[in-house]
């Protein structure tokens, strides 16, 4: 999980600047590569270990309000995982990159010259729609990955946690002894990551079998 979020905190501006300087072939590749890391990291919320499964993370509302109330307080217990807030968070990025990539897959460029892997699954008014809805989407990741940061600067200084550490190391200091959260099987990860390159090639080609319009 944290090489998937490493991966993506590189391949996010990477994917800016080729965009911005017309290496569409480029972006295009990174692009299938965010895909993989995409697929990969749903099959590993519902399948990898128990801190990067969604049911450990996704709360109900009302753990949600709790939390937020309790933010002004530094003596507050740190979560093992993700909080409640942070959980939504998580999904919210998830989402964004989704649509952002699933509209770049079906896009093509203004002149027409570079098309993307599924542009030909759908007419041509769609991918000139999804080539307009792609660059607007990535303002909205703008300001995903801005509320993010800003919630590492808060913890950091307001609550005296340091979220950026166990997402490198994989350890986290907690104020209390609890039980080690469970570790999935170097197997599962290994499924996961041949399913998802699997899946993304098969994109990457065209995804072969599927009748065009």
């Amino acid at each position: 999980m944290r090489l998937t979020h490493w991966s993506l905190v590189l391949l996010v501006p990477a994917l800016w600047l080729t965009a911005e300087k017309g290496f569409l072939s480029v972006h295009r590749t990174l692009g299938e590569v965010v895909v993989g890391l995409l697929l990969f990291r749903i099959y590993w919320g519902f399948a990898g270990s128990e801190t990067a499964r969604f049911a450990s993370f996704v709360k109900g509302p009302g753990a949600v309000v709790a939390y937020l109330k309790g933010l002004g307080s530094k003596t507050a217990g740190h979560a093992v995982g993700h909080n409640a807030a942070g959980g939504w968070s998580i999904l919210l990025m998830l989402l964004a990159i989704g649509v952002q990539v699933s509209l770049g897959l079906v896009a093509q460029d203004k002149d027409g010259l570079t098309v993307s892997p599924l542009t030909h699954l759908v007419p041509y008014a769609a991918s000139e729609a999804a080539r307009e809805w792609h660059e607007r989407v990535f303002f909205a990741i703008v300001a995903v990955v801005s509320l993010h940061v800003a919630a590492i600067v808060y913890y950091a200084f307001a609550k005296r946690e340091n979220l950026v550490r166990p997402m490198i190391s994989g350890w986290k200091l907690v104020s209390g002894p609890v039980a080690p959260p469970a570790a999935a099987p170097a197997w599962r990860a290994l499924l996961g990551a041949a399913l998802a390159a699997g899946l993304t090639w098969w994109v990457a080609l065209g995804a072969p079998g599927v009748p065009a319009p």
